[in-house]
């Protein structure tokens, strides 16, 4: 088999390796050593050097007269898995819908009575407000801080509602106390939150939950546009729908991504 790659650092062994490795599939998770032979384009001699060290190893058994991998290959996709975090699962997510709305797109997750972003796609705009990650905002006003407080258990949001924002933000329109009840109970109904020009003038944008495999709420997707480029009716009957697609495929990765078993590799001493 002819090398490869002409880098110097370039291990032709190891990529034979991984090429037996993923020789291996569903349908026929029993290879023989012909099999793999072909499968890898490797000569027969070198297919068997390396399903024996694999078996070595532990990552392959012999089985039924050919060859079949062991639950200790999950071990080398874990780490990577396991690393991953929400922003991770999210961001093609949220490209995708810049890609749709040519908006820009961002995730917040609550602390206290303020929303914090943690993640943004953004499309340059001009808009009334900067945000970036770690930007603080007074939750209230915005679709994503609605969406999060409307998660809450009643004992938590009156605890909540209670503490003083620490975003030094001064929204436009302060909620009045007593609609604060109705409007929550209507973004749960719905599954979603807008908020038009009560932040800061010029901006609008509406908000979806982002939930883990137990179905509680992790954080909030917005669709944040400016008033002048982007009427209510745009907002609601174009980039809403695709929001709500969006916010439903990153949380069933999510949840995906958190069901995957704990693997412990066995230590001999």
């Amino acid at each position: 088999m002819a090398r490869r790659s002409s880098e110097p650092d370039f291990i032709e062994a190891l990529a034979r390796g991984l090429d037996v490795l993923r020789a291996f599939e569903p349908r026929q998770p029993v290879l023989s050593l012909s099999d793999v032979a072909t499968r890898t384009d490797l000569a027969r001699p070198t297919a068997r050097r390396i399903l024996l060290t694999l078996a070595e190893l532990g990552y392959v058994r012999g089985e039924n007269g050919g060859f079949t991998l062991t639950p200790r290959v999950l071990e080398l996709g874990m780490a990577f898995i396991q690393s991953l975090g929400l922003w991770e699962v999210a961001r093609p997510h949220m490209e995708r819908l810049v890609g749709w709305t040519n908006e820009s797109t961002s995730i917040a997750q609550l602390d206290g009575a303020d929303i914090v972003y943690v993640a943004r796609v953004a499309v340059p705009k001009i808009v009334g407000l900067a945000v970036s990650i770690g930007t603080r905002f007074p939750a209230l006003p915005t679709s994503l801080g609605k969406v999060l407080l409307a998660a809450l258990e009643p004992d938590e949001l009156k605890q909540v509602l209670a503490e003083p924002s620490r975003s030094g933000v001064t929204p436009r329109v302060q909620p009045d106390p007593k609609s604060i009840d109705k409007m929550l109970r209507d973004v749960r109904a719905k599954g979603w939150a807008l908020t038009d020009e009560q932040l800061a003038a010029g901006i609008r944008s509406v908000a979806a939950p982002l939930r883990n495999g137990d179905g509680k709420v992790v954080a909030a997707l917005n669709v944040n546009t400016s008033a002048a480029e982007t009427s209510l009716d745009v907002l609601i009957e174009h980039h809403l729908p695709r929001l709500l697609q969006t916010a439903a495929a990153i949380s069933a990765d999510w949840a995906r991504l958190h069901s995957v078993p704990q693997v412990v590799a066995a230590v001999s001493n």
